[in-house]
């Protein structure tokens, strides 16, 4: 499986070669620059770890494109050892020493070590002011290259006569600590893709592949679908697919959050990066590349990074009017205190201090951080994010609808009750009609009925003209004879008379199918479902949140009511169509309810795409199936809960970043301009110093997020 990335934004994998929809850089083969096997993996991120997304700005050019954590560290170390002499030739640090270090032509000396720092260190800002005015999007980086130049220029002129101080300690120290920061940020930022890398890293570099009777080592991109991969214990389940041979216990935490190994039997499904246990296994291979459930995710994961979230928004309107005033202020300081003292120098360095204590870095960052690290969080713990916007809502949900089958129940109907109502067919007969018209559906009660035909050891008979009827049941020809199995819609929708139920069927507990051969009802197949494990304590929780609940299904009014009962709901909604649960959906947003859905993500896809939050449950190789905004790869309702809370950190940690950032510049700037003067003057390295402090602090905050 051939992927490629970009070395800025590692979140971007695609397919095919190309430019990366971000920043423009050309997309690299992933471990095309590895040599060796056991580093394959280290070497696909080794430039993309550099940068991650939060570089990047509201026009979409990354301030660190082409900057790599090592390059920073580099000029860092080497502008560092410079400055030490910068700092003691200067005049300014001399006077404040109290020493004396003069020789002939020691300021030509300052000039050329002045010059190295400025040109070798503060290259990479130059070449970010380049990037921000062709992109249109001035900001940050324009701000540093701009201070930078104003000290360097005036001290130049200083050393060729100019009358004043020169600024190359400042120049120096300036430059030195925004490398730093520069760093530091970077290697904040690193933990927000990790995860993200680890989900690439899990798939296997070889494959053995069966062929012919023999087992055949293989390249994982000349794997196809079809192909016998034979997994043997301890490695790496390289496709998704079936398995045809062995069992084993299989670790898929990495992929659904499920840290207990699952049991995997032939005929079971297993998915792409999961690790074998102790058993060997055979695997038809049905999800190769793009096709697999790893590479659904990691696209998810990227779609969700790349979606601007309303918060995300907010940020980039704050961080671009920030820039604009820090230029304003900027030169309007320098008009003031030129022409009211009169002194140049003094000017300059308040410019300078304006300019490089308002750079919106913090800001910049605050936001992305928090998007990257929530998302590939989340995705690592059975949380898929394809939304941000409605991610974000979950804060404010006051409603949540669930769909009953297969989400607060197992949905693993088994058959209870056949009842015959006429004398001309068996309980084996119904079950065999029953099973024939039923065989081509995927329903929970098609499943369960097929299962019991297994169990008696019954032939399964042939069907034509299978038609599912959607919220009612299914029908076909068995047997020459028209058969319907239908739920007590079929007869509503069709004016008819509801047959009386037996006693025997508890209605409160069991699903009702009825049997109809020529348009005669003949029987009823009753089935039951079970509470899923943590339903009740999902319900309990989110009450105590001040969450309503409600159950919304198209069985019989007595089932809802009893398994609504049974979790302590405040409601249910019987006998609803899947076209009708649309409605109900809006029917609480009407009421100015913030609702979200839970389903399956099929048969209640209008209900979910109307929702405020879509919430699908379901296995995750059929993920891509799936149409709403949040999924539930664990199918545990609880799961909705920890969604819930972990959507309310999220937004938390981004308002807080967000008042640390702006709250910063709201104290910073003033300083810098010299409102306190002459009781407090803000030299242009102690500015950036806060500015490199609030985006450490910024990064830090950020990488504090936990999803538990």
């Amino acid at each position: 499986m051939k992927k490629y990335t970009c070395p800025m934004h590692p979140q971007i994998l695609q397919d095919e070669p190309g430019n990366c929809p971000l920043c423009g850089m050309k997309l690299l083969l992933l471990g095309g620059a590895s040599k060796h096997p056991s580093h394959e993996h280290h070497n696909q991120f080794h430039h993309a770890r550099h940068s991650p997304d939060g570089g990047i700005s509201a026009d979409g050019y990354n301030k660190h494109e082409g900057h790599h954590t090592s390059d920073f560290l580099k000029r860092f170390w080497i502008t560092l050892a410079l400055s030490v002499p910068v700092l003691l030739l200067s005049h300014m640090i001399q006077q404040w020493l109290g020493f004396t270090i003069a020789f002939t032509g020691d300021k030509y000396l300052l000039l050329v070590l002045g010059s190295i720092i400025y040109f070798y260190g503060g290259m990479p800002f130059f070449k970010g002011l380049l990037g921000e005015v062709k992109a249109g999007s001035i900001g940050m980086m324009t701000l540093v290259a701009l201070a930078i130049t104003v000290a360097y220029v005036y001290s130049v002129a200083v050393v060729f006569g100019l009358k004043g101080m020169d600024f190359f300690w400042e120049l120096a120290t300036l430059i030195v600590i925004m490398l730093l920061g520069h760093w530091l940020e970077m290697r904040s930022q690193m933990a927000a893709s990790k995860a993200l890398q680890s989900l690439v890293a899990l798939l296997p570099n070889d494959v053995t592949v069966e062929q012919n009777g023999h087992p055949i080592k293989i390249k994982l991109e000349q794997l196809k679908n079809g192909d016998t991969v034979i997994i043997r214990p301890g490695q790496k389940v390289a496709a998704d697919g079936l398995i045809t041979e062995g069992s084993s216990y299989l670790n898929e935490s990495m992929l659904t959050g499920e840290s207990v190994p699952v049991k995997k039997e032939s005929g079971g499904k297993v998915i792409a990066g999961s690790i074998n246990g102790d058993g060997a296994l055979k695997i038809k291979a049905t999800g190769v590349g793009k096709d697999s459930y790893l590479n659904k995710v990691i696209n998810l994961v990227q779609d969700a990074q790349a979606a601007k979230s309303n918060t995300q928004n907010l940020a980039d309107k704050v961080a671009k009017w920030l820039t604009l005033i820090a230029i304003l202020v900027g030169v309007g300081t320098f008009a003031y205190w030129y022409i009211s003292l009169g002194d140049l120098t003094f000017a300059l360095e308040r410019m300078v201090t304006v300019m490089v204590t308002a750079c919106p870095h913090a800001l910049g960052v605050a936001i992305p951080l928090v998007v990257a690290i929530s998302t590939t969080l989340s995705a690592t713990n059975g949380l898929l994010i394809r939304n941000r916007t409605a991610f974000e809502t979950t804060r404010k949900l006051s409603t949540i609808i669930f769909d009953k089958t297969g989400t607060l129940t197992k949905g693993s109907h088994t058959v209870q009750n056949i009842i015959p109502l006429t004398g001309r067919y068996s309980e084996n007969d119904l079950l065999q009609y029953a099973a024939a018209v039923q065989q081509n559906s995927e329903h929970h009660i098609a499943k369960g009925i097929m299962q019991t035909l297994a169990e008696k050891k019954l032939d399964l008979w042939k069907s034509d003209s299978f038609r599912y009827m959607q919220g009612i049941g299914v029908t076909g020809t068995v047997n020459g004879k028209l058969v319907v199995a239908a739920g007590p819609n079929y007869f509503a929708q069709n004016n008819k008379q509801i047959p009386a139920i037996p006693e025997k069927i508890n209605q409160d507990a069991e699903t009702v199918n009825f049997i109809l051969i020529d348009d005669e009802t003949v029987g009823i197949v009753s089935l039951a479902d079970t509470i899923r494990d943590g339903a009740k304590e999902a319900i309990d929780q989110l009450r105590s949140m001040n969450i309503k609940s409600f159950l919304l299904t198209g069985d019989n009014e007595k089932v809802a009511s009893a398994v609504a009962q049974q979790l302590g709901m405040d409601g249910y909604l019987a006998n609803v169509l899947p076209h009708h649960k649309l409605e109900k959906v809006k029917e609480f947003q009407d009421k100015g309810e913030i609702v979200a859905m839970t389903g399956d993500g099929v048969n209640d896809a209008p209900a979910l795409a109307q929702a405020d939050v879509g919430i699908a449950v379901g296995s995750g190789t059929d993920v891509a199936a799936e149409t709403a905004d949040i999924i539930l790869v664990n199918s545990d309702p609880r799961d909705v809960v920890k969604m819930i809370v972990f959507g309310k950190k999220t937004y938390n940690k981004m308002i807080q970043n967000l008042m640390w950032a702006v709250g910063y510049n709201v104290v910073a700037i003033p300083l810098a301009a010299g409102v306190l003067y002459p009781a407090f003057v803000l030299s242009p390295a102690m500015g950036a110093v806060l500015m490199s402090i609030s985006t450490i602090v910024v990064a830090l905050n950020a990488s504090l997020l936990k999803i538990k």
